[in-house]
């Protein structure tokens, strides 16, 4: 039987259609590297410790993006959810970089929950009066879900309407893979991805008295007994200033991360999901372990990727 030939040019156009097919199938299904991560192109190629389990993202303001890595699928992201809760308030009652803001009454909800041995609280009273600058410390600094509770009443009336503002806030936003079922993360029903935070990150940190709070290690508010701690232990290093930890059984650990790179620039993380289905403290520190490394090796890397 002969042979048939396939002329030069319909070989030349075949290859091309092939080579265009390919690199189409690599775009819109990327090769996986190690760890099954799945790898977002980077504006500045750095190259990264990246966690191997869970999801995380990062970037440079005004540099770009640093890329991401795991599956970008919503899952429970625990107490970072205060970051839109103090958004959303603020949005709605803004604060100068020094103002303390109205006073808020805590009522006895508030109270109720103050003593719960199953979730984070802070210790305030009925009938006593914070400014709202002190209640968002208290949510944000010792991660208190009561507080958060308490600010969602305050600005809505009812924390189902106040979820309701979080959500068309998280949709203006872009926050296509995210979904606020309450005011405090304690739900596991309130999901979200590494690159939805990431964000949100970008918003909060406009934002001088979010930035302001998220940075500060330890403070002292009247009506409060003790010191209250900040849940993120890697301030203070690597120039790391805020942002917001979560942790939960179905959440493991999160951590919402910002620092500044040695030249001031800005750089903002977002981890998620690390060591789920343990307990909260061990996928906090996860959490914090690996943002750690992460956050430092940026630090290194950075200044000569940007010469």
């Amino acid at each position: 039987m002969a042979r048939t030939r396939i002329p030069p040019v319909a070989a030349g156009v075949a290859a091309a259609v092939a080579v265009g097919l390919a690199v189409t199938w690599w775009v819109v299904f990327p090769p996986e590297t190690a760890g099954r991560a799945l790898a977002g192109r980077p504006d500045v190629d750095l190259a990264l410790p990246w966690p191997v389990e869970g999801q995380s993202s990062a970037e440079v303001q005004n540099l770009g993006s640093l890329g991401s890595r795991g599956e970008q699928r919503p899952v429970p992201i625990a107490s970072v959810t205060k970051v839109m809760t103090a958004y959303v308030v603020l949005k709605d009652h803004p604060l100068g970089a020094d103002e303390a803001g109205p006073e808020v009454t805590v009522d006895e909800q508030a109270e109720a929950e103050a003593t719960s041995a199953e979730e984070s609280s802070a210790p305030v009273r009925a009938g006593r009066r914070f400014s709202e600058r002190d209640l968002l410390a208290l949510m944000l600094v010792p991660s208190g879900n009561n507080v958060a509770r308490l600010l969602a009443r305050w600005d809505a009336g009812s924390q189902d309407a106040f979820v309701a503002k979080m959500n068309r806030e998280a949709a203006a936003l872009g926050m296509t893979s995210t979904s606020y079922t309450g005011a405090s993360g304690v739900e596991d029903s309130t999901t979200s991805t590494a690159t939805d935070q990431l964000r949100l990150a970008r918003e909060a940190m406009k934002n001088p008295v979010i930035r302001a709070i998220a940075a500060t290690p330890s403070l002292r508010i009247d009506g409060v007994p003790g010191a209250v701690v900040n849940t993120n232990t890697l301030l203070g290093h690597d120039g790391v200033i805020g942002l917001k930890t979560g942790s939960s059984t179905a959440a493991g650990g999160a951590l919402m991360w910002a620092a500044q790179a040695r030249d001031g620039a800005l750089i903002l993380g977002v981890v998620l999901h690390q060591s789920p289905g343990g307990t909260p403290a061990a996928g906090l520190r996860a959490a914090l372990e690996n943002s750690q490394k992460l956050i430092a090796a940026i630090q290194r890397e950075l200044p000569a990727a940007t010469r």
